[in-house]
């Protein structure tokens, strides 16, 4: 993502009060990044090549809330 990180992202987020559901998908997923934004409030952090299935059981579980 150009200009901001994932994680930098998230924390304006929440910075400015959204409580919109995150789901990271990144090639560059270290276990500090990963739990980084687990403990920020991530829903699921998928590293690509992820499962098209997981994504969507993930979508779906958030729009069931």
């Amino acid at each position: 993502m150009p200009g901001m990180s994932g994680l930098e992202l998230q924390a304006k987020l929440a910075q400015s009060g959204s409580r919109i559901p995150i789901i990271f998908i990144t090639a560059y997923g270290e276990p500090r990044m990963r739990a980084q934004a687990m403990e920020a409030g991530a829903i699921r952090f998928l590293d690509k090549p992820f499962d098209d299935d997981v994504l969507l059981e993930t979508v779906r579980t958030i729009i069931e809330r």
